[in-house]
C-alpha cells in the first residue's frame, strides 16, 4: 500500500510538472503587436522599394503560412526571420519607433505576433487589413 501510494505520488507530481511547465512556454500570440511591426517596419520599407506595400489581405491564411514557413523573402533572396529578429531591431531602432520599442523582444515572439496579425488580416481571415 505505502508502495502504491508513493507511485501515485510520483506519477501526479509528473503530470502536474509537465502541465505547468506545458503551460509556461506557451506564447499567446499578439496580433496587435505584430500589426504595429508589421505596419510600422515591414510596410514603410516595402513602400519604399518598386515592389509596393503588400496587404496582409492580398494572400490567404494557408499563403501567409507557407511564407512563414518558408522563410524566404524577396522570393527567395532574403529570410524573413532576418526583418524579425533583434539583430535587424538594433540595425533600424534609430529610425523606426517599433523598432525601437520591442527591440527587446524575443524573436519567436515577434515571430508569432506578426504571423497572428497575418492571419487575422488575410483575404479569408478574420478582419482582412489593408497597410494603412
Amino acid at each position: 500500500m505505502k508502495k502504491a501510494l508513493i507511485l501515485l505520488s510520483a506519477a501526479s507530481a509528473a503530470v502536474f510538472a509537465h502541465a505547468t511547465a506545458t503551460a509556461a512556454s506557451a506564447y499567446d500570440a499578439d496580433w496587435k503587436r505584430g500589426r504595429i511591426y508589421y505596419r510600422s517596419v515591414c510596410t514603410s520599407c516595402h513602400a519604399a522599394e518598386p515592389i509596393g506595400s503588400i496587404a496582409p489581405s492580398t494572400r490567404t491564411k494557408a499563403e501567409w503560412a507557407d511564407y512563414m514557413k518558408a522563410d524566404a523573402h524577396a522570393k527567395g533572396k532574403d529570410k524573413v526571420s532576418r526583418y524579425l529578429s533583434k539583430t535587424y531591431r538594433a540595425e533600424i531602432k534609430a529610425s523606426n519607433k517599433a523598432a525601437e520599442k520591442f527591440a527587446e523582444v524575443a524573436d519567436e515572439d515577434l515571430t508569432a505576433d506578426v504571423a497572428a496579425f497575418l492571419m487575422r488580416g488575410a483575404k479569408d481571415g478574420d478582419e482582412p487589413a489593408s497597410c494603412n
